[in-house]
């Protein structure tokens, strides 16, 4: 009796040290298809569950049956959500996750994880953008997407090819880290100052803010579009400045900020630049938002 316990407590060690290996991986995969690190958490909670309960002796690859595993409750999971979010009020953002500790959130190449390219991630389906991910990200062959999927090799190649072209029509060249942070900068001081001028040397002439406030007071329920009136936006409310405490953090890869009132986190923020200058800000209002980017500074150490 004490060898078949000892044995059980073996074999369960060895789940747990296959599964902590993985987590990262798992994580990072269920992050991208949902855009959500709690929802990701959630996922990765599952397989976990999953994984404890499976006869793990017939199961040839672990990282196989987990990313499997992780990939189609993702897939589900965000099926559900896109239904949910019909009834958000507003602009929809992505969770923004720290990435100060982990700054691939477990993937082989900082593939779709900034934060303006997983919103753009949005525009596919949960299917179209698991394939996606798992290829680009996590650099997974095309047979090994088809069995996690369920599809045919040949589907799995049009997904992808077709994910792409539409991701490029929608992408435009990105500035690197150090102008990125430079060209935030650069804006939050004009805004604090009120100096529209120079917010308008900063925007592109398309430049369209974004605020995640799920019907929040002050913010914006629809996209302000326009260099102009996003530089009159983020000056107009001189108030939103005063007594706010900005600290810098590292969400999805690339600078934000972070605005505490008395103490308290309000808002994260952050921009997508070109070398033609910002052409997207995103505010995140929602406080549920702003508390899972607080918690993915410690969950994705796990």
């Amino acid at each position: 009796m004490h060898l078949e316990t000892s044995a059980t407590e073996s074999t369960l060690d060895d789940a747990v040290s296959v599964f902590v290996g993985l987590r990262r991986r798992l994580f990072g995969i269920a992050y991208r298809v949902l855009g959500s690190a709690v929802e990701a958490e959630d996922v990765v909670q599952e397989v976990w569950m999953r994984w404890q309960k499976t006869d793990r002796s017939v199961v040839v690859s672990p990282v196989a049956f987990l990313s499997s595993t992780t990939t189609r409750l993702a897939v589900n999971v965000a099926q559900s959500a896109r239904v949910r979010r019909e009834t958000y009020i507003g602009p929809w953002l992505p969770e923004p996750v720290d990435t100060s500790n982990d700054p691939e959130v477990g993937a082989e190449r900082a593939e779709a994880l900034e934060f303006a390219l997983l919103l753009v991630l949005e525009k596919l389906n949960p299917t179209e953008r698991a394939a996606y991910v798992l290829r680009e990200a996590f650099d997974y062959a095309y047979a090994d997407i088809a069995d996690i999927l369920r599809l045919s090799v040949v589907n799995v190649r049009k997904i992808v090819s077709r994910a792409r072209r539409h991701l490029a029509a929608d992408q435009r060249e990105s500035v690197d880290t150090a102008a990125h942070r430079q060209l935030l900068d650069a804006f939050v001081s004009a805004a604090r100052n009120g100096d529209v001028a120079s917010l308008e040397s900063l925007l592109t002439p398309d430049a369209v803010s974004l605020s995640d406030g799920n019907g929040i007071r002050g913010a914006a329920r629809v996209p302000v579009l326009g260099r102009a009136r996003v530089a009159n936006l983020a000056t107009a409310t001189r108030r939103f400045w005063s007594g706010v405490d900005v600290r810098h953090v590292e969400a999805n890869g690339r600078d934000g900020i972070l605005l505490y009132r008395d103490g308290r986190p309000t808002t994260f923020m952050t921009v997508a630049a070109s070398p033609a200058g910002i052409h997207q800000l995103m505010w995140v209002f929602n406080p549920s938002k702003i508390a899972a980017f607080l918690g993915s500074r410690s969950r994705v150490q796990g």
